[in-house]
């Protein structure tokens, strides 16, 4: 039994003002020893001047480079972390002018897998001027697996994550896959940070604990993230109830 996928696939959909998800296609994700289907998520942002921020972006297929054409101009292209930035080489065809941000690890991470993937900068703890108008971010670290940028859509109140939480909703995937992602910890309507992560974060967990309150205080209204069922709204609450085990 496949994975169901959140649809439509490769369409924007809304989420607030300026902001857009696309629901990508199925990737296999490692969960101990098995490979798991995972739906994927795309978020599209509008800054203030006009141009487009792709965060995580999905695969280009011909009808959704038009749609974001009509938003306006492809101007960045985030890997959020060292795991997604598989789509940034098509996007850089489609949109050569755009800039591609690199995360932490990720150029390290692309190298070790055979991805050519050329980043034009970094991303760091402060936002860029590019977007700083509109945008706040920091690198959320604490764990050697994974230091994710996380996003805040200052006009929306929208926080993007990308794998810091999952909420896997159990009867879209395998039912072999099922007990496997709610022992992760990464099952709707319970979704958290994976429990591996949660692990990784033994010697960490002060910087992410800082890390945390930072986001809190921003007080998102939702909260958008790569795999699963995002948070539509009450987004502080579920915030703090997915990071309870810190």
């Amino acid at each position: 039994m496949p994975v169901t996928p959140y649809t439509p696939t490769h369409t924007l959909r809304p989420v607030a003002e300026d902001v857009w998800i696309v629901e990508g296609g199925v990737i296999r994700m490692a969960v101990g020893p098995l490979g798991v289907p995972f739906t994927t998520r795309m978020t599209v942002i509008r800054l203030g001047d006009g141009s487009l921020l792709l965060h995580s972006p999905s695969e280009p297929v011909p009808e959704l480079l038009g749609a974001i054409s009509a938003l306006g101009p492809v101007a960045h292209l985030v890997s959020p972390n060292r795991l997604h930035y598989a789509f940034i080489p098509a996007w850089q065809q489609a949109f050569p002018d755009a800039t591609a941000w690199a995360s932490p690890g990720v150029r390290r991470r692309a190298a070790s897998q055979g991805v050519a993937v050329s980043f034009d900068a970094d991303l760091e703890d402060a936002p860029p001027g590019a977007w700083a108008a509109d945008v706040d971010q920091l690198i959320f670290r604490g764990s050697p697996l994974l230091a994710e940028v996380v996003f805040f859509h200052r006009p929306s109140r929208t926080l993007v994550l990308t794998d810091l939480i999952q909420a896997h909703e159990l009867d879209r995937l395998p039912p072999l896959a099922r007990p496997l992602v709610r022992l992760g910890a990464a099952a709707h309507p319970d979704g958290q940070t994976p429990l591996d992560l949660q692990l990784s974060f033994l010697l960490g967990r002060g910087r992410a604990r800082a890390d945390l309150a930072r986001m809190l205080a921003w007080n998102p209204e939702r909260v958008v993230f790569a795999h699963g069922r995002w948070f539509h709204d009450n987004g502080r609450a579920q915030l703090a109830r997915a990071f309870r085990w810190l």
